[in-house]
């Protein structure tokens, strides 16, 4: 009963998202209709005016033909004279090159009758035949004068001609740019009346496009009916509305149904597989957790104990070492006081040790306050309390003694016989008081070019 509730509510709702689609529809129709009727009415004007512009279009176009012959008449003409005038011009630049030559010579001709009666002032004997040829100069000069005049008069004429060439030219080319601007008047005109036309075939053809998807989205509304809801348009139209909440149109439940849908996405049909996998994916995960906890709380019992068994060693070995320090320092340092010290003793795993050195007659504390021997034999008393604390078999010493006085080297040198009786001691060393004490010596030397070889030599057996 459920189910056929359920399926009957959906029912219910897909029919009114039908009806509702319906009359939306039915609405646009109408008003695509209306449009529809317009955009006819519209296209049939702007039909008549294409057919206007195309029988318009011939005479344009037959009187740019016109004007482009003109234009093209005008600049023959204009090619004709620009020609015309290169030829004057190259005219009187030759001319011009004469002038200028005839006036060079008149000069040449000027400086040689100055030289000439220069020297007949000079020599007398010779002034006739300068006379005579003064007279030919003068004469020579005013057959210049009057070729000179000549070339003038006719630079002059070809400058009226080319003067009235340059008219002739500003008038072509002023007939020229009237003629062009009437060209692109024409064509401006033209232009405007393709443009026209082109839009009135676009607006024509935005009407068709408009049309063809409104039948569309109608047959798509219809298929849509006969196929989700199995009903005929009809059917549909006549059912009645579901009821809505108050306050709430049928287009805005329409659309947030929609938005649930849309919010819920698809169906997953592989979601109970995915769950059994993930379920069991996160059971292996808790038992490998529980297997990681129980190691844990394993290794944590592991470190405690061996936390504990560091700090009962390190207690055992502190108190050891502190007791033999306080003995060793009091015998070699008479009469001072020696002593180590935890930094930190509530936490012994990170705690640090302090060494205290007092030698007799001095009040200090810090090891940086004594001096080299002291600091030296204070670290021999630790490292001796150490050993005594904790035997080995041998211990190995290198130049221990060095920064040692004599005194204080006779209490090293004490120590060493006290150890030695329980351990073996390997020392490296340049004192010859430590190397008396030694049971045996071992060294290296080499000879002048030979290489090097160890030489050994017992206190008792004296062999190389």
């Amino acid at each position: 009963l459920e189910d056929n509730d359920s399926r009957l509510n959906a029912a219910a709702d897909g029919l009114a998202r039908v009806q509702a689609a319906q009359r939306e529809v039915e609405t646009e129709a109408e008003a695509l209709r209306t449009h529809h009727a317009a955009l006819a009415e519209s296209v049939a004007a702007e039909r008549t005016r294409t057919t206007e512009l195309e029988q318009v279009l011939p005479a344009l176009e037959a009187d740019e033909e016109a004007d482009v012959s003109k234009a093209r008449s005008a600049h023959a003409a204009r090619a004709r004279l620009d020609e015309r005038a290169r030829a004057v011009s190259a005219l009187r630049t030759h001319l011009e090159v004469q002038a200028a030559g005839l006036d060079e010579r008149r000069q040449m001709l000027t400086r040689r009758r100055d030289e000439v009666e220069h020297r007949l002032q000079a020599d007398v004997a010779e002034r006739e035949r300068a006379a005579a040829r003064r007279t030919e100069l003068e004469r020579v000069m005013t057959t210049l004068d009057r070729l000179a005049a000549v070339v003038s008069g006719a630079a002059a004429q070809v400058d009226e001609e080319l003067a009235s060439l340059h008219e002739e030219r500003r008038r072509q080319s002023e007939e020229s740019r009237q003629i062009a601007e009437a060209l692109d008047s024409q064509r401006q005109r033209r232009t405007a009346a393709e443009r026209q036309l082109e839009e009135v075939r676009e607006r024509s053809r935005r009407a068709e496009l408009d049309e063809a998807e409104i039948t569309l989205r109608l047959e798509s509304a219809v298929e849509a009916v006969r196929h989700d809801l199995d009903r005929e348009p009809e059917a549909a139209v006549a059912a009645e509305c579901p009821p809505l909440p108050e306050g709430v149109t049928a287009h805005a439940r329409v659309r947030e149904l929609e938005r649930e849908l849309r919010l819920m996405g698809p169906i997953n049909p592989l979601a109970l597989e995915e769950f059994e996998a993930l379920e069991e994916r996160h059971r292996f995960l808790e038992s490998q957790l529980e297997d990681v906890r129980s190691t844990r709380r394993d290794l944590s019992r592991v470190i405690k104990a061996i936390d504990g068994e560091i700090v009962s060693v390190f207690v055992s070995a502190f108190a050891d070492v502190a007791a033999n320090f306080e003995s060793l320092f009091s015998t070699l340092f008479p009469g001072g006081q020696g002593g180590l010290r935890l930094t930190d003793p509530e936490n012994l795993l990170d705690t640090g040790i302090e060494v205290e050195a007092r030698p007799s007659g001095k009040n200090v504390r810090k090891l940086s306050l004594l001096s080299g021997g002291e600091r030296s034999l204070t670290a021999l008393a630790f490292l001796f309390a150490v050993f005594r604390s904790r035997p080995s078999p041998f211990y190995v010493m290198d130049e221990v003694e060095a920064a040692l006085d004599d005194v204080n080297l006779h209490r090293f040198l004490d120590l060493v016989r006290e150890f030695r009786e329980e351990a073996q001691l390997l020392i490296v060393s340049h004192q010859k008081r430590t190397m008396e004490a030694a049971d045996c010596l071992f060294g290296v030397t080499m000879q002048p070019g030979g290489s090097s070889k160890v030489v050994s030599e017992k206190a008792a057996l004296h062999t190389g």
